[in-house]
C-alpha cells in the first residue's frame, strides 16, 4: 500500500513538527512535541541542560532519528530521510572548521561536494567572506582567527549552499561576553537581510530575548510555552516559565475571593477573580513591578519595608526587602542606579513598597 503524501504545509509555516518523541533507553528526551515555524522566522529553543532542545535540534537535522512523529519542510516530509538529503545548514558550538584546510576552503567545502564550477565557488566564497566581515581571511587556517572569527566562518560555510533551513547549536556559548554580545547582533542582522529561516539552540535567557521572532521554551522533554519575547517574560504561560526566564519572586499566597489573595497577615490586590477563596496559590511578581518609595511618596496602598541589602549591578540595583508584616516573604526589587542613588537608599532604611495588582501574576 502506498504511503499518503504529507499534507500540505500551512501558508506561512515553513517547518511542522508532529507527534515528535525520542527515547534512550528509558530516559524520554521528547514527549509528543508539535511546533510549527515560520518561513523566514529565527526560533530559539531555550531550556536547561536535559529538556530536549539539542535532541530536537538534532532530529530536524536527521543526526538523530525520532521514535514517532512527523517533520515536513516546505511541504515535503523529511522524516525519515538521512541528514544529506534534507535542505538546512548548520552551525556547531565547536565551530567544527577542518583545521588542514584554509579559511576559502572550509567556506567552500559543501559546494565542492556539489560539483559547482570553480568560478561560481570562488564567487560564491568571496560573497560569503565578505557577508560575514572577513573578506581578507580566505588564505588563512582556522588557527590564525579568533573564536568569533572562526564561528563567523562556520556561519559562511553553513549558508554557501543557501540552504532553506539554518541550524546554529549554541554557537555563542563558547565566546566570551563581550564577544557573545558583538556576534549575536551580527548573527541577527544577517539572519533578517538573508531572510532565511534560522532555529537557535541556546540556555542563555538574554541570548534568547534579544535574538528571536519566537521562543519555545522546553522543560523536560516537553514545550512548555511558545511565544514572543515579550510574551514570554511578561505573561508566562506556566510557573515553570516564570521561574526560568528572568528573575521573579514568588510569594505563597490564599485566595480572598474578591480579586485579593493572602499573603502572611497581608491581603493583596490581585488581577484574577476566578480563584475560589481558600484556594492555595503562587503569586509571581518582576522585581521591577516593584515600586520602592521614600519620602512620603508612596501610592495610598503601598506597604511598609525595610532594605535588607543593596546589591550594586551597574545600570540597576537589586534591592533586598523585608515587609513589616507577619510571616511576609522577602522580596527583591529592581531600582535604576540613578533612582537609588537620588533617593539615597541605603541598608536598614525604612521604605514603602508598592506591588501593583496587574503585576501579580496567578499561574498553575
Amino acid at each position: 500500500m502506498t504511503a499518503a503524501a504529507p499534507a500540505p504545509t500551512p501558508e506561512g509555516a515553513f517547518l511542522r513538527l508532529t507527534g515528535v518523541a525520542k527515547s534512550f533507553g528509558r530516559f524520554e528526551a521528547l514527549k509528543s512535541v508539535a511546533l510549527e515555524v515560520e518561513r523566514g522566522e529565527l526560533v530559539v529553543f531555550l531550556g536547561p541542560s536535559g529538556c530536549g532542545k539539542t535532541t530536537l535540534l538534532r532530529i530536524i537535522a536527521g543526526l538523530e532519528t525520532q521514535d514517532a512523529g512527523a517533520i515536513v519542510q516546505d511541504g515535503r516530509d523529511i522524516s525519515r530521510l538521512p541528514a544529506i538529503k534534507r535542505d538546512y545548514g548548520i552551525v556547531f558550538q565547536s565551530y567544527a572548521l577542518f583545521p588542514n584546510l584554509t579559511i576559502r576552503d572550509n567556506v567552500a567545502y559543501g559546494l565542492v561536494n556539489r560539483r559547482q564550477g570553480r568560478a561560481a565557488i570562488a564567487d560564491r566564497v568571496r560573497d560569503l567572506l565578505k557577508l560575514v566581515g572577513l573578506p581578507d581571511a580566505g588564505s588563512k587556517y582556522p588557527g590564525q582567527l579568533s573564536g568569533g572569527q572562526q564561528q563567523r566562518i562556520a556561519l559562511a560555510r553553513a549558508l554557501a549552499t543557501a540552504p532553506g533551513l539554518l541550524l546554529l547549536d549554541e554557537p555563542l556559548s563558547a565566546l566570551d561576553a563581550i564577544e557573545r554580545v558583538r556576534l549575536r547582533g551580527e548573527i541577527r542582522a544577517l539572519q533578517q537581510r538573508l531572510a532565511v529561516t534560522t532555529i537557535m539552540v541556546t540556555h542563555d535567557q538574554e541570548e534568547a530575548l534579544s535574538m528571536a521572532d519566537r521562543i519555545v521554551v522546553m522543560n523536560a522533554g516537553r514545550i512548555e510555552q511558545v511565544g514572543t519575547p515579550r510574551e514570554i517574560y511578561e505573561a508566562p504561560a506556566t510557573p515553570f516559565v516564570a521561574d526560568f526566564v528572568g528573575k521573579i519572586n514568588v510569594l505563597p499566597a490564599v485566595s480572598e475571593g474578591g480579586r485579593r489573595c493572602r499573603v502572611g497577615a497581608l491581603s493583596l490586590a490581585v488581577a484574577r477573580a476566578d480563584i475560589p477563596p481558600g484556594t492555595a496559590v503562587k503569586l509571581y511578581l518582576r522585581p521591577e513591578d516593584i515600586g520602592v518609595h521614600v519620602n512620603g511618596s508612596a501610592p495610598a496602598d503601598s506597604l511598609p519595608a525595610r532594605i535588607a541589602k543593596i546589591e550594586f549591578l551597574g545600570a540597576f540595583c537589586l534591592v533586598g526587602l523585608a515587609l513589616d508584616a507577619a510571616d511576609a516573604p522577602a522580596l527583591v526589587a529592581n531600582v535604576p542606579r540613578q533612582v537609588a542613588d537620588g533617593v539615597g537608599l541605603a541598608p536598614g532604611q525604612t521604605v514603602a513598597v508598592s506591588l501593583p495588582a496587574a503585576a501579580l501574576r496567578i499561574l498553575g
